[in-house]
């Protein structure tokens, strides 16, 4: 038996999925298929480093290359739990199975919500819909500076979200409201995922969101494979959104991140770090400006600037390490309307150690990711999940 690995990164290409689950229809989405539709658009997707991994050997994407000896072992996963949106994609990774979902709110949040938040931070609310951030301040941000209401918007996520000008609303109070929010929102009746607090600047016809944003997040609903981690004294980074994901929990070190590109650059530096556990990634972009925008050829020259950077990663890995690399739900920018997509999400495993790779079984739930972690660092072992260690050692 192999030793195990001193150092894990776990990468999640945010909405990066891999052809529709074996439910999907139960959720609206036959026939979606993130990668494939996008490598279509594309006319072939330029990923010649998530060749190499192995990326076609799970199922064949356009533009890339099968390989006859892949460097990675490779498969799919399916998602256990009862839902298709980031925070239930994430627990499970780590180990939770989600079988109530987090509520989603496609026509705005209950009239009784709304009065609720009115009364209780005595300032009006404006809105009231699924929105893109940038969008919505576009529209109603002259209103808002006028009036001193609050613009209130959700998404295909189980999220309210609240904007406001910075010179109209102080961060301070804005940052009180997302905790009354927080507060009205825990029960099942609404079950929203996170609260987020979205400042911005500017004029009318010139609006810019700053760098203060806030998330108030649910905790997770059981102990993951973090909290594990981190109270046996293993090091937890969390890069980009990933603290929020988890509200703090289980987190050892958290590092905001601007975008995948500046992503790329902190796992980066987490490679020069000495330490002993797990460093996590999210990259957002390709979700958040172009999944949920329906915009296929972003998406796909996203997914190739991604690939560009692989081999930075790759050379800096070293026989003590581990990279996996994986999404946590789909976002077809193919498919109707604007919401995440029910598909299998790649499963990618690498280390400089390994004499090549080859298929896994098809995995049944996200949970096997933080099952094999948890085997890693002889920690204790999630309710979910079946590692995969031994198999990447044969």
């Amino acid at each position: 038996m192999e030793k195990n690995y001193k150092r894990i990164f776990l990468i999640v290409m945010d909405s990066v999925g891999i052809g529709e689950a074996p439910d999907a229809e139960q959720f609206g989405d036959k026939g979606a298929d993130t990668l494939g539709h996008i490598a279509e658009k594309m006319n072939g997707l330029n990923m010649p480093n998530m060749a190499k991994l192995g990326l076609s050997n799970i199922r064949e994407i356009k533009g890339v290359p099968k390989q006859e000896n892949p460097l990675g072992f490779y498969t799919k996963m399916k998602e256990a739990s009862r839902g298709k949106d980031t925070m239930t994609g994430h627990w499970e990774i780590m180990g939770l199975n989600i079988q109530t979902p987090f509520k989603v709110f496609p026509n705005g949040f209950p009239k009784e919500l709304i009065d609720e938040i009115e009364k209780r931070t005595g300032r009006k609310v404006i809105g009231n819909k699924p929105a893109s951030g940038t969008e919505i301040i576009k529209e109603l941000g002259k209103e808002h500076m006028e009036t001193g209401a609050l613009i209130v918007y959700t998404s295909a996520d189980p999220v309210l979200q609240i904007a406001a000008h910075e010179e109209i609303v102080p961060l301070d109070e804005l940052y009180q409201i997302c905790e009354i929010c927080r507060e009205l929102t825990l029960s099942d009746e609404y079950k929203v995922g996170r609260i987020i607090a979205r400042p911005f600047i500017g004029t009318p016809g010139n609006f810019t969101r700053t760098a203060n944003r806030h998330d108030y997040a649910l905790k997770p609903f059981g102990r993951t494979v973090m909290n594990e981690l981190k109270d046996s004294g293993f090091d937890v980074i969390a890069l980009g959104k990933i603290s929020d994901i988890y509200a703090g929990e289980g987190v050892t070190k958290a590092i905001r991140t601007k975008s995948n590109m500046d992503g790329m650059d902190k796992l980066l530096d987490s490679l020069e770090m000495d330490f002993t556990g797990l460093s996590f990634l999210n990259l957002v972009d390709f979700d958040a400006l172009y999944g949920h925008r329906r915009d296929p050829l972003g998406y796909g020259k996203a997914l190739e600037e991604y690939d560009a950077r692989l081999p930075e990663v790759l050379e800096k890995l070293t026989d003590d390490d581990l990279l996996i690399i994986t999404a946590d739900h789909g976002n077809d920018p193919i498919h109707p309307g604007t919401d995440h997509t029910r598909e299998y999400v790649p499963l990618l495993i690498y280390s400089p150690r390994m004499n090549g790779g080859k298929a896994l079984p098809v995995r049944e739930t996200f949970a096997d990711i933080g099952a094999s972690i948890a085997e890693n660092f002889s920690v204790k072992a999630p309710e979910y999940g079946k590692s995969f260690l031994k198999e990447i050692q044969a």
